[in-house]
């Protein structure tokens, strides 16, 4: 016979197994609340705190919209398909209704085998989704296309994950602040702040910062205040960075031969890689070269050194950034060749001085005109406008323009004419030599717009007086002989 104390502790032993089979409402899990300490009254509690990253869960969130099933064991009757209405509740036989928003299904089971204990001796109900419904995740900052998305995961089988929405979004903007990525998530009434590193994700794979998003969940993006050249190009390569098929609309300013609002083209990529082809990418994003070139190229005084671009963020602020192209032509730095942006405003300075050698390199940059305009006139086979390659020198030019009219040129001397881009007018003279190289004083580089003249020579000035000084005796002459020839 068992005295009062093994009783009890068969009685515990009876419940606990009875608790694990699942054939009585487990009541102790409603019971077990998680227990928040009370801050101190000397410590102000933080204004909103920031919650670490959720562990991994598959547990589905149920909310309006789910359409369940409810199967009570044994009990037919009372089992089928409901939906979860726009209150968050379920209406159920016997028990009517009952709020399910925000639970997951296992709680939600627990929930309703509690309430059906009324009426059923022991039951045993069991809650599953069979459509889910739509969910509603909003993004907004620096991607290229904020707004709601709805995704149906009954499509994709599967919960979103932040990169996929950001993809969605068109991905992020050249300024873009990814190490602090904002999930703002209702939790059961509560909102909670969960912030997210995804630079952690590209640089070293964690994928614990790609976290799975829920209804409702508001993503927000930052604005970075300082721009990384180099973090820039790591975002050209994630697979839900920079938009690489996007055209786009940028203006340039400054020392470039055709100012103002140029549409951008990416150029092809070549060399495609996994995460181009996920996104549907076949294309690099647009540099900065490539706007000047739009633009009609570099003019001769263009100061590369201190070129800025102008970039507004999605709050309405204007940030400036320096660059400095000439490393790029001095020392092969690509960092310098920045992504640009929608809207983006280019401006190129005039230097105030170059020296020579600086303008012959200027010349041969990818970014500086393909031809220039040249016009050479006076005493030469073909005069007028050339079309000649930057870095051109004078020799080239008279060449092109069919060489010197032997029995009428001075071939020792010509005349440079150059319009300054301070809009004086510089006239050189030019003691021609086929024989040098690329000089200065014998040869030197044209730019845009120079005027070559090549004067008469002395021999041919001479003759063209004499012919105009006698012009009006070979004009008697002329009708004298004619007469004659009338008479005979």
């Amino acid at each position: 016979m068992l005295n009062s104390n093994q009783l009890q502790d068969l009685i515990s032993k009876s419940l606990r197994y009875l608790l694990i089979i699942g054939t009585i409402a487990p009541l102790t899990s409603l019971e077990a609340r998680p227990v928040q300490a009370t801050p101190s009254s000397s410590t102000a509690p933080p204004k909103e705190a920031i919650a670490p990253i959720p562990a991994e869960s598959k547990d589905y969130t149920l909310g309006e919209g789910d359409k369940v099933r409810v199967t009570i064991y044994q009990v037919a009757d009372l089992s089928g398909d409901f939906l979860v209405l726009a209150d968050g509740t379920l209406t159920l036989p016997l028990i009517g209704s009952v709020k399910v928003e925000g639970m997951t299904v296992t709680e939600a089971s627990q929930t309703l085998a509690k309430r059906y204990t009324t009426y059923l001796k022991r039951p045993v109900v069991t809650v599953s989704v069979l459509t889910p419904r739509p969910l509603q995740i909003a993004i907004a900052g620096e991607v290229n296309r904020p707004g709601t998305y709805t995704i149906n995961p009954e499509q994709s089988q599967k919960t979103p994950l932040l990169t996929e929405i950001i993809r969605q979004a068109g991905g992020v903007t050249t300024v873009a602040d990814i190490g602090q990525v904002q999930i703002r998530r209702n939790l059961k009434g509560q909102e909670q702040l969960i912030q997210a590193n995804l630079w952690q994700l590209i640089q070293k794979g964690d994928k614990t910062q790609d976290i799975s998003l829920r209804d409702g969940d508001s993503i927000v993006i930052p604005t970075k205040t300082t721009l990384s050249v180099g973090e820039v190009n790591q975002l050209a390569d994630a697979n839900f960075g920079l938009d690489s098929d996007r055209e786009i609309n940028v203006t340039v300013v400054g020392e470039v031969y055709r100012p103002g609002s140029h549409r951008i083209v990416p150029t092809p990529n070549n060399n495609n890689n996994n995460n181009d082809q996920e996104r549907g990418g076949t294309r690099k994003p647009a540099r900065l070269t490539q706007a000047i070139q739009q633009a009609g190229g570099i003019k001769p005084l263009a100061d590369i050194r201190q070129v800025q671009v102008l970039r507004y963020t999605r709050d309405g602020s204007q940030q400036k950034i320096p660059v400095d192209l000439w490393s790029l032509l001095d020392k092969g730095d690509m960092t310098g060749d920045i992504f640009l942006q929608e809207g983006d405003t280019v401006i190129i300075p005039t230097a105030t001085e170059i020296s020579a050698k600086e303008s012959e390199t200027l010349a041969s940059a990818s970014f500086a005109p393909k031809t220039i305009n040249v016009k050479v006139v006076g005493e030469v086979k073909r005069p007028g406008t050339i079309e000649v390659p930057p870095n051109t020198p004078l020799n080239q030019a008279i060449l092109t323009a069919g060489d010197f009219d032997k029995r009428r040129a001075n071939q020792s001397t010509v005349e440079l004419i150059r319009l300054n881009p301070n809009g004086t007018v510089t006239k050189t003279s030019i003691n021609v030599d086929f024989s040098q190289g690329i000089n200065e004083k014998t040869n030197p580089i044209l730019r845009n717009n120079d005027v070559v003249v090549v004067h008469r020579s002395n021999l041919a000035s001479a003759t063209d007086t004499l012919g105009t000084v006698l012009s009006p005796f070979t004009g008697l002459t002329g009708l004298f002989n004619g007469f004659l020839n009338l008479f005979r």
